[in-house]
């Protein structure tokens, strides 16, 4: 009787066990990784609309952030031009300062913008955005200290930071580098958490 007995708690045991980590694998945290994107040509008459959740250039409507030279613009709010992709999303953007590695909260909701007909979330022109550009070499250099965390087109979040606006990134860009091909890190936050 106490054999039958210990048999079937142990099979309790198990089958209990095993229900338990199918539950924890369907609530799995997934780690947020730094992924570098190199070389996306904004240097076109048209928007570059990319996607971090699937991290490459889209055609579709599914676009988080998009360029144009030095104009980047984000999936919500309304159109300034008409040369801009149809917003579909509600996306918005945060401008943090600090280090990239340093952004590991998402700012308060309070902060986040989305494009205007008046102004763009991140505001274009030399010191006033993303860049400052040199008169003298005529050289665009993103600003130091600088992190974008970006509400994307479907409400997850992820953060990025521009460390180049020439082709291949060269440690000290001339008047012939090629521009307008930004060189960016970013991290894509899929979980329903609050940090990167």
């Amino acid at each position: 009787m106490k054999t039958k007995f210990l048999k079937l708690s142990l099979l309790a045991l198990f089958i209990f066990t095993a229900s338990c980590s199918s539950d924890d694998d369907k609530n799995e945290v997934i780690p947020v990784v730094t992924t570098k994107v190199s070389n996306l040509d904004a240097s076109a008459t048209e928007f570059t609309k990319f996607s971090f959740s699937e991290n490459k250039v889209v055609t579709s409507d599914n676009w988080d952030i998009a360029f144009n030279k030095t104009t980047i613009i984000v999936n919500g709010g309304t159109k300034k031009a008409d040369a801009e992709p149809t917003r579909t999303g509600s996306g918005s953007i945060s401008i943090v300062s600090g280090t990239f590695a340093s952004v590991t909260l998402f700012p308060a909701a309070s902060t986040f913008v989305q494009d205007g007909t008046a102004a763009y979330a991140i505001p274009t022109g030399s010191n006033n955005g993303w860049y400052s550009y040199n008169a003298s070499t005529h050289i665009i250099s993103p600003i130091a200290g600088k992190v974008f965390v970006v509400k994307t087109h479907d409400g997850k979040y992820a953060k990025f930071e521009i460390l180049s606006y020439y082709k291949d990134a060269p440690a000290t860009p001339e008047l012939t580098s090629v521009s307008g091909i930004y060189t960016f890190n970013f991290a894509y936050q899929a979980n329903s958490t609050t940090t990167f």
